[in-house]
């Protein structure tokens, strides 16, 4: 399965379970966050000239350095899911085109 299959499939199963999820939770917050990164980064894989993974650390990196300007776990739960949920992509992702390189 190509990774954008399988990041679509990620969004199909967030959004099945956003819809269950019936009070405002962390949990939801998460997986609308999930939504969010994955879209973004199926955005940016639309461009070939683009470098996915390094756009990906970039923003790992900004939110690395917002974390490590708060004082608040209020202000940081919120940061370190996305940070979380970035790494979780930025594996997905580059270690899929990895593979298609080792293939060529």
């Amino acid at each position: 399965m190509i990774i954008e299959q399988i990041l679509m499939n990620e969004i199909q199963d967030a959004k099945r379970r956003i819809e269950v999820e019936k009070d405002e939770s962390t949990y939801k917050r998460n997986l609308k966050k999930r939504v969010e990164l994955i879209n973004w980064v199926l955005d940016n894989m639309k461009n070939s000239e683009t470098n996915v993974c390094s756009v990906i650390e970039t923003r790992m990196n900004e939110i690395i350095d917002k974390l490590n300007k708060t004082d608040s776990i209020f202000e940081a739960d919120p940061l370190d899911s996305e940070l979380r949920i970035l790494d979780w992509i930025l594996f997905e992702v580059c270690s899929n085109k990895l593979k298609q390189f080792e293939r060529i």
